[in-house]
Parts: C-alpha cells; structure tokens; sequence
C-alpha cells in the first residue's frame, strides 16, 4: 500500500524525534548565527537566539492565546508560553512528538495552559478567531496546500492578531529554476517528506490574497546557514550513531542527506523565509 504524505510525515517524526531530542534538545529548528550567520554561539542557544529574533523582527510584544503549528516536541509552545505567560495550543501530524510534548508540558508544571495534539493544519479542530499568535516554524514545507494551510491559519486568528511563519523556500524566480536546481530539490523533498516548497515572494502574494495585512517578509538564509554543517558534525558522535541505527533506515536516510540542505544553501537555492501578516 503506498503511504499518503500524511503518514511519511508522521512516520519520519515519529522514528527521527527521539533521536534528535537526545543529540540536539527541545527545538527542532535552524539556530540563528548573526546576520551574517558568522556569530559563533552554542548550538542550543543559537536556537532560542532564533525565536528570539524571529519575534523581535515581527514585533510580538503579547500573545495570550497561541497556536503552534507543526509543534515538535513543543519547545517552541513552551517557550512561548513562559516568555507570554500564554495559554499554547500545540498540533503536529506525529503522535509520538504530541505525547513527548505533553510529558514536557508536565515536568515544566505547565499542562494547565499548554496542550499538545495529533491535528491537520490544513483542517484545524479550532473555532474561527481562537487566537491572538499563530506561530509556524518550519512546519510550512510540509504543507501540500500552501494557499489551503495560509487559509486555515488566517481564519483561526483573531482580528489584530499576528501570523509568524518561518520556512524553508526556494529561492526567488524568474529566472526559471534550472533541470539541475529542480533535481536538488526533488532531492531533499523525498528526504524530508516535503510535497514541494515555493520563493518567498509567491507566500507573500498567496497571503496578501488570503486577506493578510501588513505582510512583511525576510531573508534569513545567511543568518542560518551554518546549522547544516553542525548537524552533519553531531551526527557522527558515536551515541548519534547508535541512536541513527536504533531509529531505523528513514532516519538513516536523512542523516545521509545533510549535505544536501548545506549545499543547497552555499548555491543560493534552498532560502530560510520569514512572513509576518496581522488579520484586521
């Protein structure tokens, strides 16, 4: 039987976040290394310096009921839901990162306001204008429908409130992206379960169509670009690889095709997209 995107996805986190957890921590995302990505940081903190920066750049200054879209294993819902003294929502398509992610909400005393759940961001189980911060961090590349998931986050937010998405893209056309390009990426999408990823500008036109305003969009490629080479140097720790055997041939895979990512950001092609739009 052949498997729906849906299921590669939940399939990949389900088998790659134990892993990644014990190698990397919390937050399953790119660090931030200076503007010029040249700032030499702790990996870890490199990662909180990204939400950090990501909501300063889009100026959240208070959110009191939050969406996470593609969750993780919640670090982000439970940053978020510290830094605003916040009520978070959490969704993600892995059953294994949503129970991980209640079992943190727990040990942080903080499962009366965080919860976490298996949920399609393309059809999400919230009622219209539910809330103030709908927050996407790299979640967006998995989308099949990219107009359909802009969509569904728009009719959830709540007049005034803040759409942030961070995500992979390509980079912007014309011109036209090349046989060889085209392949790269078809590369990384059977890798990492994406249906495909757009440029920059085509979400800012598909969100100023979906009724966004005050789009605002960013470049941040060059402030990420060295995460793929620490991934790829914390993969071949001999605890990395005992758990990359453990986890199985999908995990495996992808470890195999890290270089791809790095590759694909030293020619220009894969972009590390910021949009930023408020519902009126």
């Amino acid at each position: 039987m052949t498997l729906t995107l849906q299921d590669k996805i939940k399939n990949f986190y389900d088998a790659s976040s134990g892993l990644w957890e014990q190698v990397w921590g919390e937050h399953m995302h790119h660090g931030y290394y200076g503007a010029d990505g040249k700032t030499r940081k702790d990996r870890k903190q490199a990662q909180i310096d990204l939400i950090e920066e990501c909501l300063r750049w889009a100026n959240v200054q208070s959110a009191g009921q939050i969406l996470d879209v593609g969750c993780g294993i919640g670090g982000s819902s439970l940053y978020l839901a510290e830094k605003y003294s916040a009520s978070v929502a959490g969704i993600t398509l892995s059953p294994v990162q949503a129970n991980r992610a209640t079992q943190r909400a727990e040990a942080a005393d903080l499962s009366q306001r965080v919860s976490f759940q298996v949920a399609d961001a393309l059809a999400m189980p919230f009622p219209d204008e539910s809330f103030d911060l709908v927050w996407s961090m790299e979640s967006g590349e998995h989308m099949p429908d990219k107009p359909q998931f802009l969509q569904e986050c728009y009719r959830v937010l709540k007049p005034g409130g803040k759409f942030l998405m961070i995500t992979w893209c390509h980079r912007p056309t014309p011109p036209a992206l090349t046989p060889d390009e085209q392949q790269h990426l078809e590369k990384i999408y059977r890798v990492y379960c994406l249906p495909y990823v757009i440029s920059l500008p085509e979400y800012a036109q598909i969100a100023q169509e979906t009724g966004f305003e005050a789009i605002q969009t960013a470049d941040w490629s060059e402030a990420v670009a060295p995460f793929w080479n620490l991934v790829i140097d914390s993969a071949l720790t001999p605890a990395a690889l005992i758990g990359l055997v453990q986890s199985g041939w999908t995990t495996i895979q992808a470890a195999l095709s890290l270089g791809l990512m790095s590759r694909g950001y030293e020619r220009g092609l894969v972009k590390f997209g910021l949009l930023c739009g408020e519902r009126r």
